[in-house]
């Protein structure tokens, strides 16, 4: 494992850091909002990545319905508590008074089974929730109490918002000790973007990568972007590429993956162990800005696979529904074919959209990449229809 420094602090991060957005769960469909974690499996899982170096793990109260911070409890029973920092984030989305923040982490560490969390971070922040909870309520005093009491060791953020708001949150407090950005090879002008993590690295921000693989969308890429890759001399898997892309670059602290399989965590841990800044090459650059290209051909739809549009009101599994979407349009020799129709059947089950949208447009406040999903639901479930992948109610 490589290692690289966090702030002003003498932690020395794990450049791979276990984020428990998508732990193994029973049931098939949306990860992140499913409760039904295979708490063994994850237990398993998150202790291996420890044993092998990684030594920060990231769950929030949101995730997996508040399971995902029960079994990350139970996975640093046994000594490794004091093997790996611990972060979970404020759902600052939910408050609607100044104490919910007393109330709500302390029924986090209740739930973790813990004092006390090493970092402690206002969850999604954006435009709205910077103005109407963090100012609004002081939360930030609040955060700097919990912090003299001993119930947090660092404070911090994670962003979902355009650029403007960014800087306004990072000038907003000069004591930030982390900050959690969506980066990856397509999204690097989206939301904060490179400019935001370069903008808040030269504030000294120790700077977090989530959705370094787009919600899987850059591991499982399209035929003709699998050519680009195949056609370099150095091979290289894609996950391996997109997360290349983000080590090589110097503001770069941790890199926070949803390891789902005991195969996922010893691939990552392999890549990052020989993950360093300024590992990729000028041509390596160039291949990756093809890569970047070609995607850029396809219409698809930014839907990380999060879940937190979920539930849907009428039972439409609104990321499967999406997910689908971006299969048939990155995968024109499937399209219509009884191929697709049966590994659309065997992957999604249950969950393969057979509803209308009505949109109700719930769904869309709570959408961290501001998709405007009820406007988006009758092109795809237009497109399933026409090709004969939908059958709706």
């Amino acid at each position: 494992m490589q290692y690289r420094s966090f702030g002003e602090t003498d932690f020395k991060v794990s450049t791979l850091g276990f984020g428990c957005l998508r732990l193994p769960v029973k049931d098939a469909g949306s990860n992140a909002f499913s409760p039904n974690v295979t708490e063994e499996e994850a237990i398993e899982n998150i202790r291996y990545g420890i044993d092998h170096g990684i030594n920060y793990v990231d769950t929030s109260y949101l995730y997996h319905s508040g399971r995902s911070e029960e079994v990350v409890g139970k996975a640093l029973k046994d000594g490794y508590r004091q093997k790996a920092k611990l972060k979970t984030k404020s759902p600052v989305y939910l408050f609607k008074e100044a104490d919910d923040f007393d109330k709500y982490l302390d029924e986090q560490l209740k739930r973790l089974d813990t004092d006390y969390v090493d970092y402690y971070i206002f969850h999604a922040l954006c435009d709205d929730t910077w103005e109407n909870a963090v100012v609004k309520f002081e939360l930030l005093d609040k955060m700097e109490k919990a912090k003299r009491d001993g119930k947090i060791g660092h404070i911090g953020f994670s962003f979902h918002d355009r650029y403007e708001y960014f800087n306004k949150i990072v000038d907003g407090y000069d004591k930030w000790e982390t900050c959690m950005i969506q980066l990856n090879l397509l999204d690097t002008e989206y939301q904060a973007g490179i400019k935001g993590m370069k903008y808040a690295a030269s504030k000294g921000i120790p700077i977090e990568i989530m959705e370094p693989l787009l919600g899987g969308r850059l591991a499982n890429v399209p035929k003709a972007v699998q050519e680009i890759y195949d056609s370099y001399p150095t091979k290289k898997n894609p996950v391996e590429w997109a997360l290349d892309y983000l080590w090589d670059m110097p503001e770069v602290s941790c890199i926070l993956s949803g390891m789902t399989t005991m195969q996922q965590v010893k691939d990552n841990l392999e890549y990052a162990d020989r993950s360093y800044v300024g590992m990729l090459t000028p041509d390596d650059k160039k291949l990756i800005q093809r890569v970047q290209d070609k995607f850029k051909e396809y219409s698809s739809i930014p839907c990380t696979k999060c879940a937190y549009c979920m539930p849907c009101p009428i039972g439409i599994d609104i990321p499967v529904a999406f997910d689908l979407y971006n299969i048939t349009c990155m995968s024109d020799e499937l399209d219509g074919s009884e191929e697709m129709n049966k590994s659309a059947s065997e992957l999604f089950g249950e969950r393969f959209p057979s509803k209308l949208c009505i949109g109700c447009k719930k769904c869309e406040k709570h959408c961290p990449q501001f998709i405007e999903i009820s406007s988006l639901m009758p092109k795809v479930q237009e497109l399933l229809k026409v090709r004969g992948k939908m059958q709706v109610d």
